[in-house]
């Protein structure tokens, strides 16, 4: 398998009254073919931007992509026009957004929904979109698929709706799925179901998949590789294995020792990470996560960490060695997003 996707030093910048806001401040990492990552991160580190900022999708005002590279099937998207970009959104590219009900027209029915990108990109007409439809529902495992075709959204459960944006991302058969919190607001088993059917779908398609997700336990399942986003920054990158086992960034440890565990005593206490990510429009020198870090150092309050390597194809940007407590130096392997 080839290398699907390429992100270079991406920014995506909000100008607003209270000043820039650096949602995402130059990421980078490969996707390949067929290939599971996740994303994880607090509320507001910039996963959901990253993913619309790929879609070309971040609105002006106030946002806007100020620099970097995306290239996807060795096209630069962001060098495309309008026209071009439209193409690849929705069919080599698609997305499932947070909120169904909220994604979801709801003056349209569902089979008008489904089937307008069938024809805009397939180039099906009204009766090949609505059986296409249909088997697109019956698919995602909508029971009376035909009939439901004529149904709105309010008239779905809120699982339903998900499955129906689940069949509306892979309508085309993309190359490429985002998954921007599939599961938001279903129930833990609607949840279960959904991943699964995202996971057993995407891979007879051949489909990658980004999935950004707060639950660690869905990445621990899901994905083959993980990236860990911090105020804007990918903070450690590694197999989602190698996280789990050997978690290197003072902040994947937090997140971890949050989640709550089967194999830990009854009484023992979650040890959550004190205090609140930085406001992303006054980011304080040196590393953002600083202030909330047991290891700091007098270091990292004066320059960003580069991206050391901690382990073959696992990178963490930390000045400090969690495991040992040594300070790194700018001499030692520094990780490298490029092949």
């Amino acid at each position: 398998m080839g290398t699907l996707l390429q992100v270079r030093d991406l920014r995506t910048y909000f100008f607003t009254q209270e000043g820039v806001v650096k949602a995402v401040d130059g990421i980078s990492y490969d996707l390949e073919e067929g290939e599971v990552l996740g994303l994880v991160g607090e509320s507001g580190c910039g996963k959901s931007v990253s993913a619309l900022s790929l879609m070309r999708l971040i609105p002006w005002p106030p946002g806007r992509i100020v620099s970097g590279e995306i290239l996807f099937e060795g096209r630069d998207l962001l060098k495309l026009n309008e026209d071009d970009m439209r193409h690849i959104r929705g069919n080599r590219i698609a997305m499932i957004f947070q909120e169904p009900m909220t994604s979801l027209n709801p003056v349209l029915t569902i089979g008008q929904q489904i089937g307008e990108a069938l024809q805009l990109h397939m180039g099906m007409n009204n009766r090949q979109a609505r059986q296409r439809s249909a088997e697109l529902l019956q698919m995602v495992g909508i029971p009376e698929a035909a009939r439901r075709l004529d149904d709105y959204p309010h008239q779905f459960s809120g699982g339903m709706r998900q499955r129906v944006m689940i069949a509306m991302g892979l309508s085309c058969n993309p190359k490429l799925l985002l998954a921007d919190e599939p599961t938001t607001a279903l129930d833990v088993t609607i949840q279960a179901q959904i991943l699964e059917l995202i996971k057993r779908l995407t891979a007879e398609l051949g489909t990658a998949v980004i999935i950004i997700t707060h639950n660690l336990g869905v990445v621990a399942r899901y994905a083959d590789r993980v990236n860990v986003m911090y105020a804007g920054r990918i903070i450690e990158t590694a197999s989602a294995r190698e996280l789990y086992a050997n978690p290197r960034h003072p902040y994947t440890l937090g997140l971890l020792k949050s989640v709550p565990r089967l194999d830990e005593a009854l009484k023992e206490k979650l040890d959550p990470i004190e205090g609140m990510p930085p406001d992303l429009v006054n980011v304080p020198p040196g590393c953002p996560f600083r202030p909330r870090c047991r290891f700091a150092v007098e270091k990292c309050a004066v320059e960003y960490p580069p991206f050391f390597k901690v382990a073959e194809k696992h990178g963490a940007a930390c000045w400090v060695d969690v495991v040992t407590g040594a300070v790194r130096s700018g001499s030692e392997p520094v990780y490298s997003v490029t092949k």
